[in-house]
């Protein structure tokens, strides 16, 4: 089972012909209304692999609400333990341009009131999968890091958006994942190279970086690798380092290795970045299955 603690946003998107300079206004034909939010988008994204998937956060007692869950609710998510408070639902605004780049600014309301007691000891066994990102409370995410290491359950933390962890919660996670801007934050402070293999031996934890067109890379006490990128024709990057975050979790919860499960999330990430929007983007466990077998065929054809 895989336990998602994270944050709950409705996103506003806007398609501009280009992303607006400091001060500037940049006028678009339309808005488009989904669900997001990492914690969100990284649920969705794992339970429409096929993973049983709990939802841990929260949302406001406003409009925003319902809309914000529905996705989650779409994709069979428990949400039991997502808690209605006194404060606006969160809220993301944001401009694409026609290469696929974005610009995001997120309104927290009630993520910030997330709490790791939300998720009770009973479930954050050596069966669990926790997957956390870092656009609630940071002391709260810390706080469920350190009670789920103490139950044996796997760890995943996206650090996204880059922002300081205590260190002895980061150091307890089993794979952290990053991309190129947020490892190259997390090795100016700790005076290391920005790849995996330079992360991975600085913290001694697992480390995937993803790196945009050009794939992603790892490096754990086991082995290393690099993947390229899916071939694909980019639309849209919204959510898709959510899209490889939750696959990545899923697959490896069902026991995949860790090449195999880097290639699956590779996958499903460029089938995201394929499409317009957030939630609605990411794909199927048939979708992606589809994709993974004709990557296989073309390969060896190719060999």
């Amino acid at each position: 089972m895989i336990i998602v603690f994270g944050s709950i946003n409705l996103d506003l998107i806007f398609a501009l012909n280009h992303l607006p300079s400091p001060g500037e206004t940049v006028l678009g034909p339309t808005t488009r209304i989904e669900p997001g939010g990492k914690g969100a988008n990284q649920a969705v994204a794992a339970a429409r692999d096929g993973a049983i998937v709990l939802m841990a956060g929260c949302v406001g007692r406003d409009t925003l609400a319902d809309a914000a869950l529905a996705s989650m609710q779409a994709a069979g998510v428990d949400l039991s333990r997502v808690a209605r408070v006194e404060a606006s639902t969160g809220c993301a605004a944001i401009c694409t341009d026609p290469a696929g780049h974005n610009q995001i600014a997120v309104g927290s309301g009630a993520n910030t009131h997330a709490r790791a007691d939300q998720v009770e000891d009973a479930i954050l066994g050596s069966g669990a999968t926790l997957v956390l990102q870092m656009e609630n409370d940071p002391q709260q995410t810390a706080a469920l890091i350190r009670r789920a290491r103490a139950r044996n359950a796997r760890i995943i933390m996206n650090l996204a958006p880059a922002s300081p962890l205590d260190a002895d919660a980061l150091g307890a996670v089993d794979l952290l994942i990053v991309n190129e801007t947020e490892a190259e934050w997390l090795a100016a402070r700790h005076g290391t190279n920005a790849d995996a293999a330079g992360l991975h031996a600085a913290l001694r934890v697992g480390v995937v970086r993803t790196l945009g067109e050009l794939g992603a890379e790892w490096a754990n006490e086991r082995d290393a690798g690099t993947i390229a990128a899916h071939p694909i024709q980019v639309v849209d990057t919204t959510a898709a380092g959510d899209c490889f975050t939750g696959v990545l979790a899923a697959a490896l919860d069902r026991g995949m290795t860790m090449p195999a499960a880097m290639a699956r999330a590779n996958v499903a990430a460029g089938l995201c970045c394929s499409q317009a929007g957030s939630q609605n983007t990411l794909p199927t466990k048939e979708e992606t299955d589809r994709a993974s077998c004709a990557n296989a065929a073309s390969a060896r054809e190719a060999g």
